[in-house]
Formats: C-alpha cells, structure tokens, sequence
C-alpha cells in the first residue's frame, strides 16, 4: 500500500470521525442513528428530528435501488401519485430469457462454465443486480424483492439457473397483480416443488412441507391476528393458532398428485430431464382423491386435483389473518419494520379491498403503503430502517453511477451473508421480527447481519467503490467464462463535472446519500475532507475530492439508515 494511499485512509478515518460526532452531537437527522447497532439511550419518546427530509429522496430509498439525481428529478417533477402510476407501468427486469431447462447431465464433466452457466444462481442473480442499478421499473422490483423475501426458494436447496430464473419472474410478473393469483402460480412452479417438496408427494405418505410454509410464511402466519396485526389470545393469555396438524396433513394431501414436466420429449420418469421452468404437470395416479377438510373447507371426494390446489389456495388467501400478515411484511420491506398498528390496519384493509370489492390487489396495497401518513410524514428518530447489505451495495452504486453487468455484486453478496436467490433457508436470510440489539420493544430485521465482521466488510467495500474505485479496478473487469458479460465501471464524469465546486459535491451527496439531513457543522466536516485534497488536474481532482467524501459518507451509520 503507497503512503499516498495510507495518508488518504488516515484522513477519511479521522474525518469519519468528526462525522459521527457531530451525528452523536444532536445535528440533523443523525441524532440516533447509531441506535440500530447499540441500546438506545432510554425508552421516552422519540423526538422529531430538526431537519426536515427531502420526501423525494426518502420514496426513492423505499421504492428503488437508491436514489439518484435522475429518479429524484422525476418524482419531484411528476409528484407522488403520479410517479407511482409511471412505475406500474413501467417495465425493463427480466429473467424471462434465462429461464431454459436443460438436462440435469447436459455439461461435461469438469466444465466449470457451463455448470455455472446452467445451474447456479450466477446468471440471474447479474441480471438482478445489472437490472437493479439500471433498469427504470425500479418499484417493480423492489416489490418483487421483498416478496420473494416472504415466499422462498433457493439455490440452496435446488441447484438450476433455469428454475431460479423462472420462479423469481413469479415475483416480477405478479408485483402489481393479484396475491391470490401469485400464490396458485407459487404452489405449481416446479422449483419451488422440489424446494418444499410438492412435486411427487403422493397419496397415501404425503410430504407436508409445502402445506406447513405455505400457512406459516407465505399467507396467513401461525397465529390469528387483529386487522392491526395484533395477535389474538386466548383466555390464558395464549396465541390462538391459524391452524392444526390436521389441517396440514388435509392441506398436505390435497396437494399430492403433481410431478415436473420434462425437458424435450424425454420420459416421464427421467431424472435428468426436469423442467424447472415449467408449471408441474398432473400426475393422476398419485392424487389423493378421497375427501379433505382444513381451515373450514371440505373438498369434496372425486375433486379434481386442480379443484383442490384451488381450495387450498382460497382458504389460505381469504384467512382473515392473511391481510395484516402481508400488510406487515412488505410495509417492513418497503417503509419499517416498526409500522404502528394503525398504519398495519389500513394497509391490511386495503388487501382485503381495494375500494371496488378486489381482496389481494398488489398494486393497491404498494400504493397505499408508499403514500401512507407513515411513510410521507415528519421522521422520528427511532423507527428508522437498517439497509440491509444488498441494498447498501445498490444504494451506493447507483449514488456513484455505475455500468454493470452485475457480477461483482453477486461476488460480493455473499461475503455479507446475503447472497441473492440463496437464502440459507425457507425462513430466508432474517426474520422479518429480528429484534433491534438493546431494544425490548424494537425491530430490525437487517441487523442479523450487521455482525461486526459485516460491518468491517461493509466498510472495506466502501473504499473499494470510491477512494479505490477508479475504473481499473481488477473485481470491475468482465468474466470471460461467462456468456455476454461486459464487466462494471463506475461513471465519474458526473462528479468531476463539479469541478472545485466542492460546496456541488457535498450537496449531492446529502441529496442522495442524506436526504438532505446534513447539519452545519456535518457539511462542514465533509466538505473539509474534500478540500484537503489537491491535484494538478481538475479533473482527477474533482473525482478524488468526491471519492473521499463518499467514502466518509457512505460508512456514517446515517447512510445506513433510511427514515
């Protein structure tokens, strides 16, 4: 490491520092955001922070990727409601062409490409990524993020790129659609089969997987709920439960009979030949025809299998415990985890209708979310929101400017123990219900993984991207190995445009990293750091002077939390 190199690290740890200072000071909205990773000083309640957001900026943090000068200027420009409208119809995200089985045998031996290639979460996981910092139907995907965060599968459990892509287009095609519709699509899609066990469960020793995650995370949750989400208790102070092992085991055996298609024209029993991209098939003889009762429904002896993935689908979906149980995870995803009752109610009461008699309408549900009291009023300084890392790593990619492919992204997201489209588990990569370190009443989803080794890489990441992040930077380069890959290169240009108008620079970055929250006496910690750097080119000077102070910006605890 060049002394240059270490002398720049020195002065943006120091500065750093002067930043959380003046965050610990009181200025701003950084009064506590250090509260998600220690306990808050004491349970009064939260005072209004002093400086008022930029709500433009603060809808770009909840329904994109990361603000940028663009998307801000768009929202202002066409006001809430309108911008909302522009982005259910906008479109861009696919996964659809990645969706092509192929044999289970269909590479060599030892062919590394290939097996990334066909049957990894490698491909899509870039175009998630490559889509996230680009694409212009940004609120679709976020909305398709957080429900594939509610409804699981992984890589971890089943290894084929073709049936990553197609399942994950579930949750782009259906953002703005019909819940009820998502979930029958869920419950027939292969991949998600051979995850939880669907696919070949048959009469007579049924699995139960599906049947007991489809009550449990995808619908309704374990326990009966309030409109509000509060949970309904019995005379002893006990949860009430949604269900019991015999609606799991009727639910279990109304979902038996059903198998993979198959690639091509290969047999039906054919084990290297699932299609994973494709919708599982009938297979008749497997099929419990006999009679099943659960959660008040009877299926009638001789249904169909069809008739009786349907019921099971209604009841679950039209549970009274499904809108709040809904409502509360994608407020937690889009807005806080720490939604107040009355914020979960409308929300849930806007699952249930839409105003013209619709249960489950997707669309209405986000709109009401985003334009909530909640989520457009004055900030307080408790409920703030963690990003989690893969929201950190886009944030600031898409506050710098970058050109991706998206595979350094999928190289990084593992490191923070978060790798896109592999969750360790069905229960995903957190509960939504995590508790806030230090808090008896709080939540925080994302800080299960703000361990201190995540914050050191988080940190280490930062640099990377801005002080050690020109466009040569080796991780940047296209991978060869990998079909159409173009490689990443942040876009300076932008930033060296600015001069040394080192005021311009500062105001972006309170813009799209702050939302306008800087105080005083931060500004004037940030723009220090950058003026204590000079360089004979203008140019090289504008681009290190904005690298260091994006640097200091970006690892502050107020850049990690959006309010």
């Amino acid at each position: 490491m060049s002394s240059v190199t270490k002398r720049a690290m020195a002065a943006g740890a120091a500065m750093a520092m002067a930043m959380l200072a003046a965050c610990d000071g009181g200025g701003g909205s950084g009064g506590s955001s250090g509260g998600l990773v220690s306990a808050p000083p004491s349970p009064a309640p939260a005072p209004v922070v002093s400086t008022a957001l930029d709500d433009s900026v603060r809808l770009a943090q909840q329904a994109s990727f990361g603000p940028t000068v663009a998307l801000v200027d768009r929202i202002r420009a066409l006001g809430i409601n309108a911008w909302l409208d522009e982005q259910f119809a906008a479109t861009g995200s696919t996964y659809s062409d990645l969706a092509v089985d192929v044999r289970a045998d269909s590479c060599a031996s030892g062919d590394t490409a290939c097996s990334t290639q066909r049957f990894t979460r490698t491909p899509v996981a870039m175009r998630f990524y490559a889509d996230a910092i680009t694409a212009p139907d940004q609120l679709r995907q976020r909305v398709a993020f957080a429900l594939s965060q509610m409804i699981v599968a992984s890589e971890a459990g089943v290894r084929s790129t073709a049936g990553i892509a197609a399942f994950n287009q579930l949750f782009l095609t259906g953002a703005f659609g019909n819940y009820r519709d998502l979930l029958l699509g869920v419950t027939l899609n292969a991949y998600m089969g051979d995850y939880l066990d669907m696919a070949d469960s048959r009469k007579g020793t049924p699995s139960e997987n599906y049947a007991r995650e489809f009550l449990q995370l995808f619908t309704m949750g374990p326990d009966r709920l309030d409109m509000d989400g509060s949970i309904q208790r019995d005379a002893s102070g006990g949860p009430i439960p949604n269900y019991t092992a015999d609606d799991i085991r009727d639910i279990a055996r109304a979902l038996t009979g059903w198998t993979y298609a198959r690639v091509g024209s290969a047999a039906a029993n054919d084990g290297q030949a699932v299609a994973y991209a494709q919708p599982m098939i009938p297979a008749p003889a497997r099929y419990d025809s006999a009679e099943k009762r659960f959660l008040g429904t009877v299926v009638p002896a001789g249904a169909s299998q069809q008739a009786s993935v349907t019921a099971v689908v209604d009841a679950a979906f039209n549970n009274a415990s499904t809108p709040p149980f809904v409502a509360r995870h994608l407020i937690t995803h889009l807005v806080t985890p720490n939604p107040s009752p009355a914020y979960i109610g409308r929300i849930a009461a806007v699952f249930a209708n839409n105003g013209s008699g619709v249960r489950g309408d997707l669309k209405a549900v986000v709109r009401a979310i985003l334009t909530d009291a909640e989520a457009r009023g004055p900030q307080l300084s408790t409920p703030g929101k963690l990003k989690e890392p893969v929201l950190a790593m886009t944030s600031l990619a898409r506050a710098i400017g970058f050109t991706t492919d998206g595979y350094v992204f999928q190289v990084r997201d593992g490191t923070f123990g978060q790798p896109v489209m592999r969750a360790p588990s069905v229960f995903n990569f957190y509960p939504d219900d995590f508790p806030l370190p230090g808090s008896a009443t709080l939540r925080s989803p994302a800080s299960k993984l703000l361990t201190s080794a995540n914050q050191l890489r988080l940190h280490n990441l930062v640099y990377d991207w801005t002080v050690s992040g020109d466009a040569g930077r080796s991780e940047y380069a296209a991978v060869t190995t990998i079909a159409g890959t173009s490689g990443t290169a942040p876009v300076w240009a932008d930033w060296e445009a600015l001069g040394d108008n080192v005021d311009a620079i500062a105001d972006r970055i309170d813009l799209l990293l702050f939302a306008k929250g800087l105080s005083k006496t931060q500004r004037d910690a940030l723009k220090a750091a950058g003026t204590a750097i000079t360089n004979a080119d203008p140019k090289l000077q504008a681009r290190k002077r904005a690298q260091m102070m994006l640097y200091i910006a970006a690892t502050s605890p107020m850049f990690l939390v959006d309010r």
